[in-house]
């Protein structure tokens, strides 16, 4: 017995609309990531690569920072910016429709003042769109002893996908924020979730991620 089109066609389907990763979320084992919540995506207006939609779902994001830092799940925050001289960056960058960069900035890149970064808590300044990429993340996570991610951020289908990716590739479990990322093109978002969702994270909005990390009781180790 063989598997027609149509079988194959609507259970690729399902799974990209439905699809739900098994693993089980523990706030011991748990960071959160912020990704590139900077001026230039997230402050209205003040730059050409300003994010709406990003600007509009921050309170949302601050409220699942508040309940991470409440249950002791640290918070590492990462910019997209320039790394010594740009030495860092991927050479095809400069070949691409968004390599332009010719405005200037006001001094260094920084977290948008009113997401509310804490100085105990770790920034990473990373040279291109995925938060492992040349960066100490993956020895951050593995001395603090913490095996899930939780990617939130800016934007969906660029830095907040690419780390998700990464992660999934460094073994780490995937937990991606369905609301609480953001991208320049709003019609980008749901395909972006669809395939994070079939191949490479749990998807959730952050009253089910927070749902998931104040659940019942303490769970045994291991």
């Amino acid at each position: 017995m063989g598997y027609s089109e149509e079988w194959v066609t609507a259970r690729a389907r399902d799974a990209y609309r439905h699809g739900r990763a098994t693993f089980d979320v523990r706030p011991e084992r748990a960071a959160l990531l912020v990704i590139d919540m900077q001026d230039e995506f997230v402050r209205p207006g003040w730059s050409p690569y300003w994010v709406p939609a990003a600007t509009r779902m921050a309170p949302r994001l601050r409220r699942l920072i508040e309940t991470c830092r409440a249950a002791s799940i640290p918070v590492i925050w990462t910019i997209f910016d320039d790394t010594h001289l740009g030495l860092d960056r991927p050479h095809a960058l400069r070949y691409l429709p968004h390599a332009d960069t010719d405005w200037r900035r006001p001094g260094p890149a920084t977290v948008w003042d009113q997401m509310g970064h804490r100085p105990d808590e770790a920034l990473i300044r990373k040279p291109s769109y995925g938060a492992f990429y040349d960066t100490p993340l993956d020895t951050m996570l593995r001395n603090l002893g913490r095996d899930t991610v939780i990617v939130t951020g800016t934007l969906t289908n660029y830095c907040c996908g690419t780390t998700a990716r990464q992660a999934y590739e460094r073994g780490y479990q995937v937990v991606f924020g369905a609301d609480v990322t953001a991208t320049d093109d709003e019609s980008m978002q749901e395909p972006e979730l669809a395939v994070l969702r079939k191949g490479f994270a749990l998807v959730a909005t952050a009253e089910e991620i927070t749902g998931r990390l104040t659940g019942p009781g303490p769970r045994p180790p291991g």
